[in-house]
């Protein structure tokens, strides 16, 4: 079994407070993570544990031996208050491990309720140094601190793994229809259940026609109105669908940056799948020649390095945010790393080759930051390149 980078910092969540809510898609490896944490396991999904838990939740918690897995939590959300009622009369530390493949802290109720009881911890599809063996290493604090050793890893590894994705039953698909039937199967029995289950939708068909449509749009600003006008619903159902996919951890909305140094800037966020898995299945790429000659292939590079670089935040030694640069005047950064007065501005590039024109917007907004900007450009290439003492150029095997 692959370690988890998460996996210290859930023992650790465990240690410090009675509540911890391990919360990701479906099939990222939650269940798997917890069962090495928690001898006594129990899981809603089951129908007659979730029966008996609804019945009767204040009974359900103190009779559960402790400490205890509380998988998919979301079943069975009268629970919440329960735990809290149970918390506050027998507080011990590491109690509770709870389980979600939808985000039940985006309701503000269930916020409040267990406000100063609960800490979260977000686990991700699996990372490229989690699928290389190496969980403790972080690109985030490698980033900061300009550590820029690189693994050698071949063009077609690396876009073989783009078309698999992180989930770890999909690293086990050999085939072009394997994945296409595991895929398809996936976003049928996970994605439509759970957005049943979250907003009780009538018209099932216009959800996964607007997941049709959203697909290609990863790593575009997001237009809720030419969404609506596409699928054919009002903005309103928009907006409910894409806080469907962000409760079940499907997509990810890049905010934007902005400050003050003379520029209008672009306020729309961007638009990413969680998984390029995933992504690939939505565009029809099963295969290496499919990819290649895919006009999405650029897209779906930035899509991994997004996922990469949110993957590491998650377990990163300093609290980092992530955004996206774009000014009224078309100059663009795909990505802004900041972590306190540093920031880190990052170019994804898919060609081989890298010049200094590629750093043009990155050492544009060197010039009218106002604070220290460190500019790296990923590419298709196999070496570290210094265009000067602020600008570096990283192959995409830094990831590994």
């Amino acid at each position: 079994m692959l370690k988890r980078s998460l996996e210290p910092i859930l023992k650790t969540a465990l240690k410090i407070s009675p509540i911890v809510l391990l919360k990701g898609a479906r099939q990222v490896g939650k269940s798997t993570l917890a069962l090495n944490l928690c001898e006594n396991y129990v899981v809603l999904d089951d129908v007659s544990t979730r029966v008996s838990a609804k019945a009767d939740p204040n009974l359900f918690i103190q009779n559960l031996k402790k400490p205890v897995c509380i998988d998919e939590i979301q079943k069975a959300p009268e629970l919440l208050e329960s735990l809290k009622l149970y918390i506050d009369t027998s507080r011990h530390n590491g109690d509770f491990l709870i389980t979600g493949s939808a985000n039940i802290l985006d309701m503000k109720q269930t916020k409040d309720t267990l406000a100063g009881r609960i800490i979260e911890v977000d686990l991700f599809p699996l990372s490229a140094k989690e699928r290389e063996g190496k969980p403790e290493e972080n690109i985030i604090d490698k980033l900061f601190a300009q550590a820029f050793d690189v693994t050698p890893k071949t063009h077609k590894e690396m876009l073989a793994d783009i078309i698999t994705g992180g989930y770890p039953e999909s690293l086990k698909l050999e085939t072009p229809l394997e994945k296409k039937l595991w895929f398809a199967s996936y976003v049928s029995t996970y994605i439509e259940r759970d957005a049943r289950d979250l907003a009780e939708l009538r018209d099932i068909d216009s959800f996964f026609r607007f997941l049709h449509i959203l697909a290609p749009r990863s790593t575009t600003m997001l237009t809720k109105s030419d969404l609506a006008k596409e699928v054919g619903v009002r903005v309103e159902t928009i907006e409910n669908y894409l806080s469907i996919l962000e409760q079940t951890f499907q997509i990810k909305l890049v905010r934007p940056y902005f400050e003050n140094i003379g520029k209008q800037f672009v306020k729309s966020p961007k638009l990413y799948l969680n998984d390029t898995g995933i992504a690939s299945y939505f565009l029809g790429i099963n295969s290496l020649e499919t990819l290649e000659a895919s006009h999405y292939k650029g897209a779906l590079i930035e899509t991994f390095v997004c996922n990469e670089l949110l993957k590491h935040i998650a377990f990163a030694l300093q609290p980092t945010s992530l955004f996206h640069y774009r000014t009224n005047d078309k100059r663009e950064i795909d990505f802004i790393l900041k972590q306190n007065s540093q920031i880190i501005a990052i170019e994804v590039k898919s060609s081989s080759k890298v010049d200094t024109s590629d750093f043009k917007h990155i050492i544009d907004f060197q010039k009218s930051a106002s604070q220290d900007v460190f500019g790296v450009v990923f590419y298709m290439g196999e070496n570290v390149l210094w265009i000067n003492e602020r600008c570096v150029a990283l192959p995409f095997s830094f990831f590994y």
